[in-house]
């Protein structure tokens, strides 16, 4: 087959190709010279919208209304927009071999494709229970969440099971997110997760108090403490029984699961150094080879404001990591390393929450956390060693959800937890 050939290559064709290609056309790069590698069918679009509009029934929405960069409130690059701009898309194509010594990518069907600069954008897959060897994993409506087609068919799911059962193993980001879009759907939910609270990496008990009750009075059912260790089928092969660990055997016609992910690194192991589960670089997301840059949840980057090296599964990392990496390879001028704030955010029924900053130290829990009240609002601060380093806000306005941020930057230190516990958001708000 005939190479193709180009200056610069993005390599997967998530939220940061978008996010980089709207960059390198700031940047002034000229057509023909960028090329965006994805095996999915469409050009990029905003992935936190699969675990969210798309499932509702009601304002339901449809590519091509969020491709990036409409998530930060930037323009829609539509497929056309690539056309215009000279860059061209290389869709449905998946590859298979990288060799970083040769600049050189392969792709499925055997194509060779040449760079000069690669951007390793390939994000993370979802861990499926069929790798870890659950008996019946691989039954027939068990969906994961990830991509466009993910979604596609999760919603033919749930058109074809009207008022059925749905059992979401996970209780993070995607459990969460899901149990509530399916129960807008009118489908019985149970969430099933093994911690003893949902979304451990980032709530405290807490935070999971509010969302659990909360949850639970919507009539979705949560099983905490184990998990689910087998699957039984129907005679067309569709998943009928879900089997957990402490015995319990649940009913189901849909099951969703959101147990964590993985970077897609292999095509690049043992050719560029790794650390922390992640491809390694520096505040200007270059790794160890000359020419080879990688963004999103594949990079383990220097996090400055906590001096620390780490990798960060995030939508707004995604964005400005690939944003950072096209500036240091197209800016002509000095440009100041990555300054990253970690920040989280969800929306689900009429919920929304932000988090800032680092959530390690003491807590100290303010606002009305009641959730019977109409308009709940309430938050947390993390503090260590005398300063807030972290906070979080369920309810907030745009004004708050801001002096949130500005007070896990800037680091404040605190006198005393109770008046702090007392003056709640008034004190960020006052920084």
């Amino acid at each position: 087959m005939a190479e193709k050939s180009f200056k610069y290559v993005i390599l997967g064709g998530g939220v940061a190709a978008g996010y980089a290609a709207r960059e390198f056309a700031k940047q002034g790069v000229q057509p023909g010279e960028l090329a965006i590698i994805s095996k999915e069918a469409v050009a990029p679009y905003e992935r936190p919208a699969l675990s969210k509009a798309y499932l509702f029934p009601t304002g339901t929405a449809r590519l091509p209304g969020f491709h990036t960069c409409v998530g930060s409130g930037g323009e829609r690059l539509l497929p056309e927009w690539y056309t215009e701009k000279g860059i061209e898309l290389l869709l449905n194509t998946e590859i298979v071999k990288a060799d970083v010594p040769s600049k050189t990518l392969v792709s499925a069907a055997g194509e060779t494709i040449k760079y000069e600069i690669l951007i390793i954008a390939t994000g993370s897959t979802v861990l499926r229970l069929t790798d870890f060897g659950v008996e019946g994993a691989d039954a027939k409506n068990i969906f994961y969440l990830r991509e466009i087609d993910d979604a596609d068919k999760l919603v033919e799911a749930i058109k074809a099971k009207p008022n059925g059962k749905a059992v979401i193993v996970g209780g993070g980001y995607i459990g969460l997110e899901l149990s509530a879009a399916l129960k807008i759907n009118n489908i019985e939910v149970t969430m099933v997760y093994p911690e003893p609270w949902c979304m451990p990496r980032l709530f405290t008990a807490g935070i999971a108090a509010f969302y659990e009750v909360y949850y639970s009075n919507k009539g979705i059912n949560i099983i905490k403490g184990t998990v689910a260790s087998g699957f039984t089928s129907d005679s067309n092969g569709e998943v009928k029984e879900v089997k957990l660990k402490d015995g319990r055997v649940l009913e189901a016609d849909i099951v969703v699961v959101g147990v964590g992910g993985r970077p897609l690194t292999a095509l690049f192991k043992g050719q560029v150094d790794e650390e922390k589960g992640g491809i390694k670089t520096d505040g200007f997301f270059k790794t160890s080879v000359p020419d080879v840059y990688a963004v999103g949840d594949v990079a383990t980057f220097p996090m400055k404001i906590y001096n620390e090296i780490r990798r960060v599964e995030h939508v707004d990392h995604a964005r400005k990591s690939a944003e950072q990496a096209v500036k240091a390879i197209m800016s002509t001028e000095n440009i100041e390393e990555y300054d990253y704030l970690p920040y989280f955010y969800s929306r689900a029924f009429d919920l929304s929450w932000q988090f800032y900053g680092d959530n390690v130290g003491e807590t100290v829990l303010f606002g009305n956390d009641d959730p019977k009240a109409e308009n709940p609002k309430f938050g947390t601060y993390w503090i260590k060693d005398g300063k807030i380093i972290g906070a979080f806000l369920e309810g907030g306005s745009p004004d708050e959800n801001k002096a949130i941020a500005k007070v896990a930057r800037v680091q404040p230190p605190v006198e005393s937890l109770d008046s702090l516990s007392t003056e709640g958001i008034a004190f960020a708000c006052k920084i």
